[in-house]
């Protein structure tokens, strides 16, 4: 694992990924760096216009590139089962999952089109519904990953189910940990699920460290302390495909393993190589996480 690039990534002609939230950041990356390797990768976002200039950005750099774009919210479940039935009806396997979009710190409390707090509605409940609908596809290929990232934000994360929404009190912050936590929490308890009921799919989690991406600001604005810090003191970020490669051995790598976190190898985890996170005490309560997933498929209304 020692210095893992993406030039470590095996070349393969077949197998589709599936990207959540790849038309820029950490997610583009993941798309190029696979695309590149030989996957035929479904890009996923918002914007059809934003999905289309990736797609145009990948094939200069590799015209043989097998890309398309898929429009999706992940704040809307209604959008997501849409998007499950069209991968449905097709019936291809699907290889790889990547759960990688996410939304940070909006200064006041917003509302998914489910009436979910956009936080936790978009980062995990829109993922965990997501994943539960493509599951059958998953299930049909030999050689699944599903691979959730989380952030060092879980670090601080406590899971309130009392207020899972955060209507009694929004803390920016507090709400962000929460969801990423549940990341972490879902991606690890999806390995326990696959491994009691067979169903051949190995889970991971990745975090990008500290990445030069747009999340700040367009979550907290640009104005705000980190948006601050991103924009006009870039060096305490890493690059977006740095930050990538944490995900990306969890997705390709023969030496990864389902229930395993990875993320970068120095600086508390903020920066560096492909290496074994370490996962928070929180993270690692069976008990909580087997709730959460519970209480989860009620909220998404989906079943596993």
């Amino acid at each position: 694992m020692k210095n893992w690039t993406a030039n470590n990534i095996p070349q393969r002609y077949e197998g589709l990924a599936v990207i959540t939230g790849s038309t820029e950041g950490v997610g583009y990356e993941d798309a190029l760096a696979l695309s590149s390797a030989g996957w035929n990768v479904i890009m996923m976002g918002r914007n059809a216009e934003k999905g289309a200039e990736s797609i145009a950005k990948i094939h200069q750099i590799n015209p043989k590139a097998k890309v398309s774009f898929e429009k999706i919210d992940l704040a809307d479940l209604a959008s997501i089962k849409a998007f499950a039935s069209r991968m449905t009806s097709k019936g291809q396997a699907i290889n790889l999952l990547i759960n990688n979009a996410g939304v940070m710190t909006p200064p006041k409390r917003l509302e998914t089109a489910d009436g979910f707090e956009l936080q936790f509605g978009t980062n995990h409940l829109g993922h965990f519904a997501l994943t539960a609908r493509l599951l059958p596809l998953l299930r049909k290929a030999p050689d699944a990953r599903v691979v959730t990232v989380s952030s060092v934000a879980n670090r601080a994360g406590q899971i309130n189910f009392n207020d899972l929404q955060s209507k009694s009190s929004y803390v920016p912050m507090k709400a962000y940990g929460q969801a990423k936590l549940a990341n972490l929490m879902f991606a690890l308890e999806l390995q326990r699920q696959s491994e009691k009921y067979g169903w051949g799919i190995s889970s991971m989690a990745a975090h990008p460290g500290v990445s030069r991406t747009n999340l700040l600001i367009t979550g907290a604005g640009r104005w705000s302390g980190p948006g601050i810090a991103r924009t006009f003191l870039p060096f305490l970020f890493q690059p977006p495909a740095q930050g990538a490669l944490p995900t990306l051995f969890a997705a390709t790598s023969p030496d990864a393993k389902g229930g395993v976190y990875y993320g970068p190898n120095k600086m508390s985890e903020t920066r560096g190589f492909p290496s074994i996170a370490k996962i928070p005490t929180q993270a690692a309560d069976a008990d909580v996480s087997l709730k959460l997933w519970e209480v989860s498929k009620k909220l998404a209304k989906v079943d596993f």
